[in-house]
């Protein structure tokens, strides 16, 4: 078969070469971008006299057309015909005759591949901006309902303190929230155009690259034509910010993970969410939250895939760059399906407040309270600290709790101690107490949500 750049070829390439080379099985995903930044470059062409409007008005009704069968899922791609850029451009003149081979007049495959990744890239972002905020939007609803349900809070996976479960699952939020404001930064690199800037050097025709810009809804345009068609740093950006929002989520499913194990049984995750074992019917596996864990590995792998493909790479075009576009749409499917499921587990997550809050009364998170009361007395937090650690101590070889030592111990171990310790040791109390801006203290986190609240509003 002929090939669009075969002038200067005496042999045709073989079938298993053309294969490998080929990028169509997976560049079709850019189909629709493709057509539109192709519409948007022959309107310039007509607007600046480079091609009559007659041949422009043709060349974009066909490519109207090949849109339309594009969304009906009507387009026939080939092998022979290499990627999405000249399978369309076959299509095209295949319609509607040679007048479509105008169509390619001051432009090149590498400032048009350029440009459909741009297309493509704010219109994923954006809908993972959406996504972010419908799971934050999951969280703010479950946070609502457990302002004072009490968890341990751990520290080196040991308990720690207790916290307010609202104050736990808000964390997450502020997570998410800066997972969205990098992605709305990034749009500012994303929607620049290189269309226009040729193979590498520009081209003789006089286009108007701010128009094609403007009709493409882009901000601005790339300064450098070398720079336009070798740059891939937006979608390393888009890798990257995307491995950060993984990480948030497999540390959430981590936690979901441990939570709905018979030695914690702090949730119940939603049989949706969820399988069973081939084998041990009394099974249920958190499947779900453990696919979210395993599959931030492959979108950390495409990152470093990218960052590989990219390291070596001279100035402008090169095939390696034909590599940039799988690990793109599969982290843009893998993030997108994971903020789905995860905004539905989240959703109807059931709370075992019963077993949070025994939790916390069979352990010593409450410690610290003791040495904070002993340090508001004058007492140094040190000598405070160490009075405290000697209790713990006498609890566990006696097999109680700080909360079951009667005060007789409390006053041998140092006169400060009063009555009103064993308030002072009630969780609610530890709870409510930690009311310094950004703490667990109740009063804390409806500010909190009032804050995040206002956020998403905004």
């Amino acid at each position: 078969m002929k090939k669009a750049w075969g002038g200067r070829f005496e042999k045709t390439t073989e079938a298993w070469i053309e294969e490998f080379g080929a990028s169509i099985l997976f560049d079709q995903t850019l189909v629709e971008e493709d057509i539109q930044g192709s519409i948007a470059h022959v309107t310039m062409l007509g607007a600046c006299g480079i091609l009559p409007m007659e041949d422009v008005k043709t060349i974009k009704g066909g490519l109207e057309k090949l849109s339309l069968k594009a969304k009906e899922g009507a387009l026939s791609f080939k092998i022979e015909q290499e990627d999405i850029h000249l399978n369309i451009e076959k299509m095209l003149i295949d319609d509607i005759g040679e007048v479509g081979g105008k169509l390619h007049t001051g432009r090149s495959r590498n400032d048009q591949v350029a440009t459909d990744m741009h297309v493509y890239m704010r219109k994923e972002v954006i809908e993972v901006i959406h996504l972010l905020r419908v799971c934050q939007q999951a969280l703010l609803h479950q946070a609502e309902e457990h302002v004072e349900t009490i968890l341990p809070g751990y520290t080196h996976l040991q308990r720690a303190q207790p916290i307010s479960f609202a104050h736990h699952l808000l964390a997450y939020f502020w997570m998410f929230d800066r997972d969205i404001r990098r992605l709305q930064d990034s749009l500012k690199r994303i929607n620049v155009s290189p269309l226009g800037c040729g193979a590498l050097a520009g081209t003789t025709f006089p286009i108007d690259r701010h128009y094609t810009a403007e009709l493409l809804g882009f901000d601005g345009i790339y300064a450098n034509s070398l720079d336009g068609v070798s740059d891939r740093d937006f979608i390393i950006e888009f890798l990257s910010n995307a491995s950060m929002m993984m990480m948030h989520l497999s540390r959430f499913c981590e936690e979901l993970i441990l939570w709905s194990s018979q030695e914690f049984q702090f949730v119940e995750i939603d049989d949706a969410y969820a399988t069973g074992s081939s084998m041990m019917p009394q099974k249920k596996n958190p499947d779900m939250a453990e696919l979210i864990r395993g599959k931030t590995g492959r979108v950390y792998g495409n990152l470093m895939s990218l960052l590989t493909v990219m390291k070596g790479l001279p100035l402008a075009y090169n095939k390696d760059l034909q590599e940039d576009k799988e690990g793109m749409f599969d982290t843009v499917t893998t993030l997108k399906g994971c903020l789905t499921i995860m905004t539905g587990m989240i959703e109807t997550l059931q709370i075992n407040k019963e077993k949070m809050y025994k939790a916390t009364t069979q352990d010593f998170s409450n410690a610290t309270e003791l040495a904070d009361y002993l340090a508001e007395k004058g007492i140094p937090f040190r000598e405070a600290h160490e009075i405290v650690g000697k209790l713990v101590l006498l609890c566990l070889q006696q097999g109680v709790y700080l909360q079951d030592l009667p005060m007789s111990v409390y006053k041998e171990t140092s006169v400060y101690f009063e009555e009103d310790i064993y308030k002072i040791l009630d969780v609610m109390t530890v709870v409510s107490r930690r009311n310094s801006t950004g703490g667990t203290g109740f009063a804390q986190v409806q500010e909190a949500l009032r804050q995040a609240k206002k956020q998403i509003d905004e």
